[in-house]
């Protein structure tokens, strides 16, 4: 893909704008590296499988870690190169800046979670205020928005993928070299009687299970809380008296994942 910037083709009263198509480009030749990584890691793509009760099914390979630890310094060069494309854009901030904005009392009474909810100046996130795994040993910090419109929740997604790297290196700077990679845990779990919800900040919000057990090894009751699903609820509130070709950037900045919103 060229970069070009400036270049625009005109249909009617649209533009496309070649130089936003190309940081979509980008961003796609960088997740292709990720991706080959879970491949690597459990024989998925995007359908992964690694996660086990109280660790992981394999160790991290030292040749991942060496492809991590050389990312981390490959990436955030490259986060700067999609903000130049997008900021230097009239096209992109005339169609984001105040487009589809939602206050922080909507975004709540709409039961938003993460960066939609961040995006509208909420300052809420379960790493940091519910802390759990490795977090609360990671200095980070939450990005939250002021005008809670199409380009604050961009805005926030840019500064996530910043204090990722940030807390990733955080983690590999105490990774021990040997050690147990899973928990003994045991093969049926029978948990007392009683209800529990527990929930973490996956990238597009709050992903909460709550379960009701009767004493056995099956639970009586299981519901999933995906982020998803409920903020996908806004986007009526959001997308009116806006344009249809507002949605493209809308539904993107709510981040949704149709397989999770149709189950």
């Amino acid at each position: 893909v060229q970069r070009i910037i400036g270049h625009q083709f005109w249909l009617g009263t649209q533009a496309l704008d070649i130089g936003a198509m190309t940081v979509f480009f980008y961003t796609f030749r960088d997740r292709e590296i990720l991706l080959d990584w879970f491949d690597e890691l459990c024989g998925a793509r995007l359908t992964t499988s690694w996660y086990r009760i109280g660790g992981v099914e394999r160790d991290l390979t030292p040749s991942l870690i060496a492809k991590l630890r050389h990312f981390l310094d490959y990436f955030p060069p490259k986060i700067e190169e999609y903000v130049v494309f997008l900021e230097k854009n009239r096209i992109w901030l005339a169609r984001t800046k105040g487009v589809a904005v939602i206050s922080a009392e909507d975004a709540i009474s709409f039961g938003l979670s993460g960066p939609t909810l961040r995006g509208s100046g909420v300052d809420y996130d379960l790493r940091k205020y519910e802390a759990y795994a490795a977090y609360p040993r990671c200095e980070f910090s939450v990005p939250i928005g002021k005008n809670g419109d199409t380009y604050d929740r961009y805005i926030v997604r840019v500064q996530e993928m910043r204090q990722s790297v940030r807390i990733l290196n955080q983690c590999l700077a105490r990774l021990e070299k040997e050690g147990e990679f899973r928990g003994k845990v045991p093969r049926v779990i029978k948990p007392p009687a009683q209800e529990v919800y527990a929930s973490i900040e996956s990238p597009k919000g709050e992903l909460g299970f709550y379960c009701v057990s009767n004493g056995t090894s099956r639970p009586y009751r299981l519901h999933c809380r995906p982020p998803s699903f409920i903020n996908l609820q806004a986007l009526p509130r959001l997308a009116k008296g806006h344009l249809i070709s507002d949605l493209v950037a809308l539904i993107g900045t709510i981040d949704i994942v149709l397989g999770e919103v149709d189950r």
